[in-house]
């Protein structure tokens, strides 16, 4: 742990839990049936998919079968470059544009189970990019609220969104470090790149008992995945392990050239 985040850390007023290890998730629900096999012939990447979450995702721990369920039946497909295709379900990241990337989806479950979230919640997304991870959330909650500072791609996930009928979602073009003030407060709060400190202005726009799923970390540098849970004036720090995201553009953050780098938004 750096000591510039120690420092932020401490002025935050956060309770850096010394087991590093989350609070425990909801109790697991009933797995819920996959979809039946004649659904192949309308999606053909079914298959891969079910085999993806099995494979990647189940095997490796992931237990909340919302999410699960959620990541079964979420064409992943469709929100990436058409020449990444055929890596569609592979569990790596992928470039979309302007320096960044759809997430690892190992990643993607593992963030969105560390949210905890219930069907009422309000959510938070910081970084919409492709739009994939806020199509996750918005088959969980009742509405998502997620700010892209990219135009063209904020442009291009909005219009992916209505294509494919996600319409508890909503939109913004801003700078993500501040959130989203009139909308607030949310119950989780997601950021899919990574600042250099955890930004004051989202632990202001948590519910009483929030929870925050943010990679903190420098540009090309040791990055780390916190959870942080509110506990009333208090905050909790659980460290989940070292990831590597794309940099947080904007909010005095160092967020690089726009251009293609393979490889960020996974697990390290």
């Amino acid at each position: 742990m750096s000591h510039q985040w120690l420092a932020s850390a401490l002025c935050l007023g956060l309770l850096i839990c010394a087991a590093c290890a989350p609070p425990p998730a909801s109790t697991p629900r009933e797995r819920i049936t996959t979809p039946p096999s004649e659904e192949t012939a309308v999606d053909p990447y079914l298959e891969t998919r079910l085999q993806m979450v099995e494979r990647t995702m189940r095997s490796r721990g992931i237990k909340d079968e919302r999410v699960l369920r959620v990541m079964e039946t979420t064409p992943r497909h469709e929100f990436v470059p058409e020449r990444y295709l055929n890596q569609a379900y592979a569990d790596h990241p992928l470039p979309i544009g302007h320096g960044q990337t759809i997430s690892q989806p190992y990643i993607v479950a593992l963030m969105t189970e560390l949210l905890q979230l219930e069907p009422g919640d309000k959510v938070l997304e910081i970084g919409t990019g492709s739009g994939y991870q806020a199509a996750v959330l918005a088959q969980l909650v009742d509405e998502v609220w997620t700010i892209e500072i990219i135009p063209e791609l904020a442009e291009q996930a909005e219009q992916r969104f209505r294509r494919l009928g996600y319409a508890n979602l909503h939109t913004r073009t801003a700078d993500g470090y501040y959130g989203w003030p009139e909308a607030a407060p949310f119950d989780a709060i997601i950021v899919t790149a990574a600042p250099d400190h955890i930004p004051q202005p989202l632990l202001d726009q948590l519910t009483p008992d929030g929870r925050l799923v943010v990679p903190v970390g420098p540009p090309g540098g040791y990055q780390t995945l916190w959870q942080l849970v509110r506990e009333g004036e208090d905050v909790r720090a659980y460290n989940i392990g070292g990831v590597r995201f794309v940099p947080l553009v904007g909010g005095g953050q160092s967020g690089g050239d726009y251009e293609d780098r393979f490889g960020e938004g996974e697990q390290r």
